[in-house]
Protein backbone atom coordinates (compact mmCIF):
# COMPACT_ATOMS: atom_id res chain seq x y z
CA UNK A 1 0.00 0.00 0.00
CA UNK A 2 3.04 2.25 1.07
CA UNK A 3 4.29 1.80 -2.93
CA UNK A 4 1.22 2.59 -4.21
CA UNK A 5 0.49 5.82 -2.20
CA UNK A 6 3.58 7.14 -2.88
CA UNK A 7 3.18 7.01 -6.49
CA UNK A 8 0.23 8.62 -6.45
CA UNK A 9 1.86 11.47 -4.04
CA UNK A 10 4.17 11.29 -7.28
CA UNK A 11 1.81 11.75 -9.87
CA UNK A 12 0.07 14.78 -8.08
CA UNK A 13 2.94 16.46 -7.73
CA UNK A 14 3.63 16.22 -11.08
CA UNK A 15 0.38 17.38 -12.34
CA UNK A 16 0.56 20.79 -9.10
CA UNK A 17 4.00 21.06 -10.99
CA UNK A 18 2.77 21.53 -14.53
CA UNK A 19 -0.22 23.85 -13.86
CA UNK A 20 2.23 26.06 -11.94
CA UNK A 21 4.97 26.29 -14.35
CA UNK A 22 1.58 27.21 -16.74
CA UNK A 23 0.96 29.98 -14.37
CA UNK A 24 4.12 31.29 -13.12
CA UNK A 25 6.21 31.01 -16.53
CA UNK A 26 4.17 30.43 -19.82
CA UNK A 27 6.71 31.77 -22.35
CA UNK A 28 8.32 28.08 -21.21
CA UNK A 29 5.25 26.19 -21.90
CA UNK A 30 5.09 28.02 -25.33
CA UNK A 31 5.12 26.46 -28.86
CA UNK A 32 9.31 26.08 -30.00
CA UNK A 33 8.46 24.71 -33.19
CA UNK A 34 10.13 26.46 -36.43
CA UNK A 35 9.13 30.34 -36.96
CA UNK A 36 6.95 30.64 -40.32
CA UNK A 37 8.72 31.00 -43.10
CA UNK A 38 9.54 34.08 -45.17
CA UNK A 39 6.20 33.98 -48.17
CA UNK A 40 7.69 34.13 -52.00
CA UNK A 41 6.57 37.34 -53.90
CA UNK A 42 6.54 36.87 -57.74
CA UNK A 43 5.84 39.66 -60.19
CA UNK A 44 2.63 38.33 -62.25
CA UNK A 45 1.50 41.02 -64.37
CA UNK A 46 1.97 44.89 -65.38
CA UNK A 47 -0.90 46.78 -66.88
CA UNK A 48 0.01 50.22 -68.45
CA UNK A 49 -2.76 53.20 -69.24
CA UNK A 50 -2.98 56.51 -70.08
CA UNK A 51 -4.49 58.52 -67.21
CA UNK A 52 -3.90 61.76 -68.23
CA UNK A 53 -2.60 63.02 -71.74
CA UNK A 54 -1.73 66.89 -72.09
CA UNK A 55 -0.30 69.07 -74.74
CA UNK A 56 3.16 68.19 -73.65
CA UNK A 57 2.95 65.02 -70.62
CA UNK A 58 0.99 62.65 -69.73
CA UNK A 59 0.51 60.24 -66.60
CA UNK A 60 1.06 56.55 -67.56
CA UNK A 61 -0.90 54.69 -64.71
CA UNK A 62 0.89 51.48 -64.03
CA UNK A 63 -0.62 48.40 -61.97
CA UNK A 64 1.45 45.73 -60.62
CA UNK A 65 -0.42 42.11 -60.04
CA UNK A 66 2.13 40.37 -57.37
CA UNK A 67 1.47 36.65 -56.71
CA UNK A 68 1.96 35.94 -52.81
CA UNK A 69 2.89 31.97 -51.19
CA UNK A 70 3.71 30.41 -48.52
CA UNK A 71 4.12 32.29 -44.94
CA UNK A 72 4.21 35.97 -44.32
CA UNK A 73 6.06 38.66 -46.37
CA UNK A 74 6.70 41.87 -44.59
CA UNK A 75 7.31 45.48 -45.20
CA UNK A 76 6.44 44.64 -49.15
CA UNK A 77 7.38 47.49 -51.51
CA UNK A 78 7.50 47.91 -55.18
CA UNK A 79 9.15 50.39 -57.08
CA UNK A 80 8.08 52.08 -60.40
CA UNK A 81 11.01 53.04 -63.15
CA UNK A 82 10.46 54.72 -66.33
CA UNK A 83 13.40 54.50 -68.24
CA UNK A 84 13.77 56.81 -71.84
CA UNK A 85 14.68 54.01 -74.45
CA UNK A 86 16.32 56.54 -76.43
CA UNK A 87 18.18 58.22 -73.25
CA UNK A 88 18.54 54.68 -71.10
CA UNK A 89 17.92 57.52 -68.55
CA UNK A 90 15.64 57.39 -65.64
CA UNK A 91 12.45 59.68 -66.83
CA UNK A 92 10.34 59.60 -63.32
CA UNK A 93 9.76 57.30 -60.83
CA UNK A 94 7.80 56.01 -57.66
CA UNK A 95 7.73 53.94 -54.63
CA UNK A 96 4.63 52.19 -53.53
CA UNK A 97 3.98 50.81 -50.20
CA UNK A 98 2.30 47.46 -49.64
CA UNK A 99 2.12 46.28 -46.27
CA UNK A 100 2.49 43.07 -44.79
CA UNK A 101 0.97 39.69 -46.85
CA UNK A 102 0.40 36.57 -45.55
CA UNK A 103 -0.48 32.99 -47.03
CA UNK A 104 -1.63 32.39 -50.82
CA UNK A 105 -3.09 35.18 -52.19
CA UNK A 106 -2.33 38.16 -55.49
CA UNK A 107 -1.79 41.62 -54.23
CA UNK A 108 -2.02 44.63 -56.39
CA UNK A 109 0.04 48.17 -56.44
CA UNK A 110 -1.03 50.90 -58.20
CA UNK A 111 1.44 53.86 -59.23
CA UNK A 112 1.08 56.77 -61.43
CA UNK A 113 4.54 58.08 -63.53
CA UNK A 114 4.60 61.47 -65.02
CA UNK A 115 6.22 62.01 -68.38
CA UNK A 116 6.55 63.58 -71.99
CA UNK A 117 4.45 62.84 -74.50
CA UNK A 118 5.94 61.66 -77.70
CA UNK A 119 8.87 59.94 -75.78
CA UNK A 120 8.96 55.78 -76.07
CA UNK A 121 9.65 54.14 -72.17
CA UNK A 122 10.35 51.03 -70.76
CA UNK A 123 8.76 50.54 -67.36
CA UNK A 124 9.88 48.80 -64.39
CA UNK A 125 8.87 46.78 -61.66
CA UNK A 126 10.66 46.27 -59.04
CA UNK A 127 9.18 44.38 -55.63
CA UNK A 128 10.89 44.60 -52.10
CA UNK A 129 10.59 42.57 -49.07
CA UNK A 130 12.32 44.28 -45.78
CA UNK A 131 14.64 46.08 -48.36
CA UNK A 132 15.88 42.85 -50.56
CA UNK A 133 15.17 42.39 -53.92
CA UNK A 134 13.10 39.52 -54.68
CA UNK A 135 11.48 40.25 -58.23
CA UNK A 136 11.40 42.62 -61.44
CA UNK A 137 9.28 42.95 -64.58
CA UNK A 138 9.26 45.57 -67.27
CA UNK A 139 6.95 46.67 -69.93
CA UNK A 140 7.71 48.86 -73.37
CA UNK A 141 5.39 51.76 -74.19
CA UNK A 142 6.01 53.97 -77.34
CA UNK A 143 3.85 56.06 -79.51
CA UNK A 144 2.76 58.55 -77.23
CA UNK A 145 2.31 61.09 -79.73
CA UNK A 146 -0.51 59.26 -81.07
CA UNK A 147 -2.32 60.03 -77.66
CA UNK A 148 -4.80 62.68 -78.19
CA UNK A 149 -4.87 65.16 -75.68
CA UNK A 150 -7.74 65.13 -72.97
CA UNK A 151 -7.93 69.20 -73.19
CA UNK A 152 -10.46 68.72 -76.23
CA UNK A 153 -12.94 66.26 -74.49
CA UNK A 154 -15.56 67.92 -73.51
CA UNK A 155 -19.33 65.92 -73.08
CA UNK A 156 -20.23 69.85 -74.75
CA UNK A 157 -20.73 69.80 -78.65
CA UNK A 158 -22.82 71.52 -81.28
CA UNK A 159 -26.07 69.52 -81.46
CA UNK A 160 -26.17 66.76 -84.03
CA UNK A 161 -29.70 66.12 -85.43
CA UNK A 162 -30.30 62.76 -85.67
CA UNK A 163 -33.42 62.33 -87.70
CA UNK A 164 -32.63 65.56 -90.39
CA UNK A 165 -29.80 67.31 -91.42
CA UNK A 166 -30.41 70.30 -89.47
CA UNK A 167 -27.51 72.66 -89.18
CA UNK A 168 -26.16 73.31 -85.67
CA UNK A 169 -26.85 77.65 -86.83
CA UNK A 170 -29.97 79.45 -87.75
CA UNK A 171 -30.22 82.70 -88.29
CA UNK A 172 -32.56 85.60 -89.78
CA UNK A 173 -32.27 88.95 -90.85
CA UNK A 174 -33.39 91.43 -87.85
CA UNK A 175 -33.05 94.27 -90.02
CA UNK A 176 -31.94 95.51 -93.67
CA UNK A 177 -31.25 99.54 -93.97
CA UNK A 178 -28.83 100.82 -97.08
CA UNK A 179 -25.46 99.16 -97.08
CA UNK A 180 -25.68 97.04 -94.00
CA UNK A 181 -27.63 94.07 -92.30
CA UNK A 182 -28.23 92.48 -88.70
CA UNK A 183 -28.08 89.11 -89.02
CA UNK A 184 -29.76 87.83 -85.32
CA UNK A 185 -27.60 84.38 -85.18
CA UNK A 186 -28.57 81.32 -83.06
CA UNK A 187 -26.79 77.88 -82.06
CA UNK A 188 -27.80 74.88 -80.37
CA UNK A 189 -25.30 73.30 -78.19
CA UNK A 190 -26.09 70.27 -76.16
CA UNK A 191 -24.27 68.85 -72.87
CA UNK A 192 -24.29 65.41 -73.25
CA UNK A 193 -22.48 64.72 -69.66
CA UNK A 194 -23.62 63.65 -66.38
CA UNK A 195 -23.08 67.06 -64.92
CA UNK A 196 -23.86 70.65 -65.59
CA UNK A 197 -21.23 72.14 -67.40
CA UNK A 198 -19.95 75.78 -66.77
CA UNK A 199 -17.29 78.05 -68.31
CA UNK A 200 -18.70 78.02 -71.88
CA UNK A 201 -18.59 80.51 -73.96
CA UNK A 202 -19.12 81.09 -77.91
CA UNK A 203 -17.83 82.93 -80.42
CA UNK A 204 -19.44 83.79 -83.97
CA UNK A 205 -18.11 85.13 -87.14
CA UNK A 206 -19.62 86.20 -90.24
CA UNK A 207 -16.71 85.31 -93.00
CA UNK A 208 -17.26 86.53 -96.49
CA UNK A 209 -17.27 83.13 -98.90
CA UNK A 210 -15.44 84.73 -101.84
CA UNK A 211 -12.94 86.30 -99.89
CA UNK A 212 -12.39 84.75 -96.47
CA UNK A 213 -12.64 88.59 -94.63
CA UNK A 214 -14.35 88.43 -91.36
CA UNK A 215 -17.08 91.58 -91.55
CA UNK A 216 -18.13 90.70 -87.91
CA UNK A 217 -17.60 88.75 -84.90
CA UNK A 218 -19.08 88.99 -81.38
CA UNK A 219 -17.87 86.38 -78.38
CA UNK A 220 -20.92 85.95 -75.55
CA UNK A 221 -21.05 83.66 -72.31
CA UNK A 222 -22.48 80.75 -72.68
CA UNK A 223 -23.63 79.85 -68.71
CA UNK A 224 -24.16 77.03 -67.70
CA UNK A 225 -25.52 73.55 -68.84
CA UNK A 226 -27.41 71.25 -67.23
CA UNK A 227 -27.03 67.76 -67.94
CA UNK A 228 -28.84 66.09 -71.17
CA UNK A 229 -29.81 69.58 -71.69
CA UNK A 230 -29.58 71.83 -74.90
CA UNK A 231 -28.69 75.97 -74.86
CA UNK A 232 -29.49 78.08 -77.79
CA UNK A 233 -26.91 81.02 -77.43
CA UNK A 234 -26.83 83.52 -80.13
CA UNK A 235 -25.81 86.96 -80.64
CA UNK A 236 -26.44 89.67 -83.54
CA UNK A 237 -24.15 89.98 -86.76
CA UNK A 238 -23.78 92.97 -88.52
CA UNK A 239 -22.38 92.56 -92.11
CA UNK A 240 -22.29 94.40 -95.57
CA UNK A 241 -25.26 93.36 -97.79
CA UNK A 242 -25.41 92.31 -101.22
CA UNK A 243 -22.57 89.64 -99.83
CA UNK A 244 -22.50 85.85 -99.19
CA UNK A 245 -21.03 84.47 -95.75
CA UNK A 246 -20.28 81.39 -94.10
CA UNK A 247 -21.62 81.63 -90.30
CA UNK A 248 -18.69 80.28 -88.05
CA UNK A 249 -19.48 79.48 -84.78
CA UNK A 250 -16.46 78.26 -82.27
CA UNK A 251 -17.47 77.02 -78.81
CA UNK A 252 -14.60 77.17 -76.22
CA UNK A 253 -14.59 75.33 -72.74
CA UNK A 254 -12.42 77.30 -69.96
CA UNK A 255 -10.82 79.00 -72.70
CA UNK A 256 -9.98 75.50 -75.08
CA UNK A 257 -11.98 75.27 -78.41
CA UNK A 258 -14.20 72.39 -77.79
CA UNK A 259 -16.17 72.10 -80.96
CA UNK A 260 -16.89 73.93 -84.21
CA UNK A 261 -20.17 75.01 -86.62
CA UNK A 262 -20.59 76.82 -89.80
CA UNK A 263 -23.67 77.25 -92.16
CA UNK A 264 -24.35 79.71 -94.83
CA UNK A 265 -25.94 83.06 -95.12
CA UNK A 266 -27.25 84.26 -98.20
CA UNK A 267 -27.65 87.88 -98.43
CA UNK A 268 -27.24 87.78 -102.46
CA UNK A 269 -28.70 85.13 -103.96
CA UNK A 270 -27.88 86.00 -107.58
CA UNK A 271 -24.29 85.58 -106.66
CA UNK A 272 -24.64 81.45 -105.91
CA UNK A 273 -21.19 79.57 -106.21
CA UNK A 274 -21.56 76.21 -108.17
CA UNK A 275 -20.27 72.79 -106.25
CA UNK A 276 -17.94 71.88 -109.61
CA UNK A 277 -16.23 75.75 -109.93
CA UNK A 278 -12.74 76.45 -108.68
CA UNK A 279 -12.56 80.09 -110.18
CA UNK A 280 -14.77 82.82 -110.94
CA UNK A 281 -14.72 86.32 -110.85
CA UNK A 282 -16.57 87.74 -108.03
CA UNK A 283 -16.79 92.01 -107.92
CA UNK A 284 -15.89 92.48 -104.41
CA UNK A 285 -15.17 95.95 -102.62
CA UNK A 286 -13.11 95.68 -99.99
CA UNK A 287 -14.22 98.92 -98.57
CA UNK A 288 -18.01 97.12 -97.53
CA UNK A 289 -15.53 95.52 -94.80
CA UNK A 290 -13.71 98.17 -93.11
CA UNK A 291 -14.18 97.68 -89.84
CA UNK A 292 -14.94 101.64 -89.28
CA UNK A 293 -17.77 102.23 -86.75
CA UNK A 294 -19.56 104.84 -89.63
CA UNK A 295 -19.93 101.33 -91.81
CA UNK A 296 -20.61 98.84 -89.25
CA UNK A 297 -22.86 100.08 -86.20
CA UNK A 298 -26.30 100.68 -86.66
CA UNK A 299 -26.54 102.25 -83.30
CA UNK A 300 -24.78 105.06 -83.88
CA UNK A 301 -26.23 108.61 -83.52
CA UNK A 302 -27.39 110.19 -86.95
CA UNK A 303 -26.44 113.77 -85.47
CA UNK A 304 -23.02 112.77 -84.62
CA UNK A 305 -22.52 111.43 -88.53
CA UNK A 306 -24.24 115.17 -89.73
CA UNK A 307 -21.68 117.10 -87.32
CA UNK A 308 -17.91 114.95 -88.43
CA UNK A 309 -17.05 117.00 -91.12
CA UNK A 310 -16.54 115.09 -94.58
CA UNK A 311 -17.29 111.81 -92.65
CA UNK A 312 -20.12 110.78 -95.69
CA UNK A 313 -18.20 112.37 -98.63
CA UNK A 314 -16.99 108.55 -99.46
CA UNK A 315 -18.42 106.37 -97.26
CA UNK A 316 -17.24 103.20 -99.48
CA UNK A 317 -13.58 104.22 -99.33
CA UNK A 318 -11.00 102.45 -96.99
CA UNK A 319 -9.59 104.37 -93.86
CA UNK A 320 -5.91 106.00 -94.24
CA UNK A 321 -5.08 103.71 -91.43
CA UNK A 322 -5.85 100.65 -92.88
CA UNK A 323 -8.67 99.34 -90.49
CA UNK A 324 -10.67 96.69 -92.03
CA UNK A 325 -10.27 92.80 -91.07
CA UNK A 326 -7.24 91.49 -92.37
CA UNK A 327 -6.11 93.88 -95.31
CA UNK A 328 -3.76 96.62 -95.18
CA UNK A 329 -3.20 100.12 -97.52
CA UNK A 330 -1.55 98.70 -100.24
CA UNK A 331 -4.10 95.77 -100.45
CA UNK A 332 -7.02 97.94 -100.25
CA UNK A 333 -5.86 100.11 -103.24
CA UNK A 334 -5.20 97.20 -104.82
CA UNK A 335 -8.66 95.56 -104.82
CA UNK A 336 -10.20 99.12 -105.50
CA UNK A 337 -8.35 99.29 -108.85
CA UNK A 338 -9.32 95.74 -109.81
CA UNK A 339 -12.90 96.86 -109.16
CA UNK A 340 -12.56 99.62 -111.40
CA UNK A 341 -10.81 97.29 -113.93
CA UNK A 342 -13.74 94.48 -113.53
CA UNK A 343 -16.67 97.33 -113.82
CA UNK A 344 -14.76 98.90 -116.72
CA UNK A 345 -14.70 95.27 -118.94
CA UNK A 346 -18.11 94.83 -118.03
CA UNK A 347 -19.14 98.11 -119.41
CA UNK A 348 -16.92 97.19 -122.97
CA UNK A 349 -18.78 93.71 -123.40
CA UNK A 350 -21.85 95.83 -123.09
CA UNK A 351 -21.44 97.94 -125.69
CA UNK A 352 -20.19 95.25 -128.19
Amino acid sequence: MKREWVVGVAVLAVLLATVLATVLFPAALADRSDPEPDGSLQMEEISISAAEVGGERLALMTDVRLAHTDGASDNVTVELRAIGLNSGLVEARQTLAVGSVEGQQEVSATGTLRLERGGNYRIEAIAYRNGVRTSTGSKTVEGTEALTPGYPDSPVEFHRFARHDFPAIDYEIADSGGETATLDVETYVTNSGEASTDGLSLVLKARQVESGIVASEQEIEVGSIGSSQTARPGSELVVPTEYNYYLDAILYNDGVIVDTARAGATLDPTERVPANDTEREVELDVGDFDSDDDVYDPYQDSDEDAGDDGAGDDADAPSSDGAGPGFGVAIALLATVLGFGLRARGHTEGEQ
